[in-house]
């Protein structure tokens, strides 16, 4: 070896992440008989990336002989709420949140949780939209219902590589929910406390639209690490998502950051490209709340038709370049979490209900 150990140290120490813009954390530099071992760890699902962050550690190193280097993913929980009890089997719980319906939320959850299972993560979904549960259709698993053991514990159903529970398993696929919400808030808490998670990296949660019984039973009953906000760039919709906004920073939830869905479409047969619901409406959520904007999806009548079949685009259509946008998305929402504080705690307050 053509360089000492502390120069490997060294060289490495300056390296940063393309993914979080900070420095790898080389958690091991060692000389041994057959070369240079460097282990680098990161805290995000890594699996389709490691080839990119090895070829980066070798490039810094170029004097060197044999080399190995081992890429370790380390996804720790996140501490939030006080007092709020963390889900067995969950390290940490994003909630997937737009102001109003038809916006794409549902389809983004599921392909985001699929993005991040291909990636390495161990990954769940929970459908909380007690009155319109899509889930089961999306992932091709309706008229499935999940196993009850002797503790009364269901287990989650699996598709595409994800654990996957709706209270759409649990009633039949046409009956209308017609309860008020007390009902709705004590359905959402069977489906957190009674499902057992395996051993969950991240359980995505697919809210309903608005600001009502279920976002906040949620902030005050389960650990969130972080809100995803979906919207379209039109003006109504992003009425509807500062207020959304508005309520997560008064329970003390973080915004990790906002998706702009049906930002664009491509003509298919001109490829003439129009913002049919307008543009920037990201971009004036980023200047207004300080959120990140981390992409914008397509208006893609393949994404629905995916959907509909049961095979979401990252798992229907996986060299699409939605899938890769989905996959983008997925990562830096990773990443997002990864950034943030163990413990966070000691920043939210407790949360009240007046008349």
């Amino acid at each position: 070896m053509s360089i000492s150990l502390e120069a490997a140290q060294a060289a490495l120490r300056v390296l940063v992440d393309p993914n979080t813009n900070k420095p790898l954390f080389a958690r091991s530099v060692r000389s041994e008989k057959d070369g240079l071992h460097v282990d680098i760890e990161v805290g995000y699902p890594a699996r389709n990336y490691r080839a990119d962050l090895e070829k980066l550690a070798r490039a810094a190193l170029p004097d060197v002989g044999a080399v190995q280097i081992e890429v370790i993913e380390k996804i720790v929980p996140h501490a939030t709420q006080r007092g709020v009890k963390r889900l067995a089997g969950v390290k940490n719980l994003v909630v997937v949140a737009s102001g109003k319906g038809g916006v794409g939320k549902s389809t983004t959850a599921v392909n985001l949780a699929l993005a991040l299972a291909e990636d390495g993560a161990r990954v769940g979904v929970l459908d909380a939209d007690i009155y319109g549960p899509s889930l089961p259709q999306m992932l091709g698993l309706a008229g499935q219902h999940p196993e009850v053991d002797e503790q009364k514990m269901m287990t989650p159903l699996f598709a595409h590589g994800i654990q996957v529970m709706s209270i759409g398993f649990l009633v039949p696929e046409d009956a209308a929910l017609i309860w008020r919400g007390p009902l709705v808030v004590q359905a959402l808490n069977q489906l957190l406390s009674e499902t057992r998670w395996d051993h969950l990296d991240y359980l995505i949660v697919d809210l309903p639209p608005g600001t009502g019984d279920v976002q906040l039973s949620l902030a005050q009953k389960a650990p969130v690490t972080g809100a995803l906000i979906v919207t379209t760039p039109q003006d109504i919709a992003l009425l509807d998502v500062k207020r959304g906004i508005r309520m997560f920073e008064k329970v003390g939830v973080p915004i990790l950051g906002v998706v702009e869905n049906m930002s664009i479409h491509t003509c298919p047969q001109c490829g003439h490209r129009e913002h049919i619901f307008g543009s920037g409406g990201a971009e004036r959520l980023r200047e207004a709340f300080q959120v990140e904007c981390l992409g914008e999806l397509p208006l893609d009548i393949q994404i629905r038709a995916l959907t509909d079949d049961g095979k979401p685009t990252v798992a229907g259509a996986p060299t699409s370049h939605a899938a890769a946008l989905y996959r983008a998305i997925a990562r830096k929402l990773a990443c997002k979490i990864a950034a943030q504080p163990k413990d966070m705690s000691a920043k939210f307050p407790p949360i009240v209900v007046q008349s």
